[in-house]
């Protein structure tokens, strides 16, 4: 039999813990008032959604592995801003900004605003398809806390 992976590996233990995870949520009491989205559907969509994520990662295809030719000055960041500890104070200043401006902008504008931010600052450059993605997403949580789980989150600018 062949050797496992460090991703197999990872995926084994992720489909254990993912397990776990579903045995307690389904160990949640339901309240007897029927409603639509009960306390427990977010556990048990967080236990599938790891279960089927340690799927993919067990049938995930390994890359070759990188030349070893790299010298050490090519895998160091470039730039003053590359640097771990300047990337990680950069992001908790943009989470720092993002609480603030949470009830101002709203939740839609601030989270956009977050996501588009962080990425341009972690170096990705394709605007509109970040901006695409990070706007469909935020727009989904959106409307799905707002209008499935009836959590009311700050419309800020935009009414929706």
């Amino acid at each position: 039999m062949a050797r496992l992976n460090i991703n197999q590996l990872l995926a084994l233990i992720l489909l254990a813990f993912s397990l776990g995870y579903l045995w307690m949520a389904y160990q949640i009491p339901v309240f007897p008032i029927p409603r639509p989205v009960d306390s427990d559907a977010f556990p048990k969509l967080l236990g599938f959604s790891l279960l089927l994520l340690s799927v993919f990662l067990f049938f995930e295809k390994t890359a070759p592995a990188a030349s070893a030719e790299k010298t050490e000055d090519e895998l160091q960041p470039s730039g003053w801003h590359r640097q771990p500890k300047v990337q990680v104070f950069g992001t908790a200043v943009g989470v720092l900004a993002y609480a603030f401006l949470i009830e101002p902008l709203g939740f839609l504008l601030a989270s956009i605003l977050l996501g588009v931010g962080l990425a341009y600052w972690f170096g990705y450059r394709q605007h509109w398809i970040n901006l695409a993605t990070v706007g469909g997403i935020v727009l989904a949580l959106y409307l799905l806390m707002n209008k499935v789980m009836g959590i009311y989150l700050p419309q800020g600018l935009l009414p929706l």
